[in-house]
């Protein structure tokens, strides 16, 4: 039984190496080929570490434009879907209804729709109403395309906070918005984090959006201008490319970083519901 066991953890850690060794890999490309002046799709140390990739691609037209574009189109979308999530999902929490569940659902349905289905006809209407080639008008659909799954993300985190607490402030006279804004909300802090972050992941990497509804080079983010390294041909420049992806993913980690503290903070309600 015991021999049995140990070839068991040993195939269960052997599994678990492979999986990480898959995630290291390409990270391990993209430190040393953003180091090598003579990149190419090998995983391997530079002979003769540089800083030229970052050199060649820290300039206004490579990177600092798109980047500053992403982080208003990203930035703002990601704010608007945050504050439409915590105000839809409150009364889906707070008010019980017949119709809560089917509305959940149709939430839920429209998480699985693929963005490319329905890309033609926004397209169009962003035709119609003059709204292409714009940030504004890109950032609104960007916010739309994530609140159905932000609304059943924070719908469930709101469902973790006693409604007494609400009807304490009640009856010291708060109103239903100040009872949203001072106490529902700072305890499910760790919640408005996690759909903060996830939502602008999910909208830092969106190529097909901005690709499809901003037409002018000077507003395109940098998940679009990524393809300034790739030339004709099928010849792609590695070491600025791997230089430009390391930039390109520093946003999202600053942003982790920031919000970790209150990840871990949990539903600070013990003894809060006492008495």
């Amino acid at each position: 039984m015991t021999a049995r066991r140990t070839r068991a953890r040993l195939a269960a850690d052997g599994a678990l190496l492979l999986v990480g060794a898959s995630f290291a890999l390409p990270l391990l490309w993209l430190l040393f080929a953003s180091l090598d002046s003579g990149a190419n799709l090998r995983v391997r140390p530079p002979r003769s570490p540089t800083t030229a990739n970052f050199e060649a691609v820290l300039t206004d037209e490579i990177t600092f434009t798109p980047m500053l574009n992403s982080l208003l189109l990203c930035g703002g979308a990601t704010l608007l879907t945050v504050v439409c999530a915590v105000l839809a999902a409150y009364p889906l929490s707070r008010h019980r209804s017949r119709f809560n569940r089917p509305f959940l659902l149709a939430v839920l349905f429209t998480t699985c729709l693929p963005i490319t289905a329905i890309m033609v006809p926004v397209y169009g209407l962003f035709v119609q109403v003059d709204l292409i080639d714009t940030m504004h008008g890109t950032a609104l659909f960007l916010a739309t395309s994530q609140l159905p799954f932000a609304i059943w993300l924070m719908k469930n985190f709101m469902d973790g906070v006693p409604k007494v607490l609400e009807e304490a402030a009640w009856t010291d006279g708060a109103s239903v918005p100040q009872a949203l804004w001072r106490v529902v909300l700072p305890l499910m802090g760790p919640g408005v984090g996690v759909v903060t972050i996830y939502t602008f992941i999910m909208l830092w990497g969106n190529f097909f959006v901005p690709f499809m509804l901003l037409l002018s080079p000077e507003q395109l983010p940098a998940s679009v201008s990524v393809f300034t390294f790739f030339g004709n041909h099928g010849s792609v420049i590695y070491g600025q490319l791997a230089a430009f992806s390391i930039l390109y993913s520093t946003p999202v980690l600053l942003l982790y970083f920031l919000i970790s503290r209150r990840l871990g903070g949990g539903f600070a309600l013990g003894g809060a519901v006492k008495g």
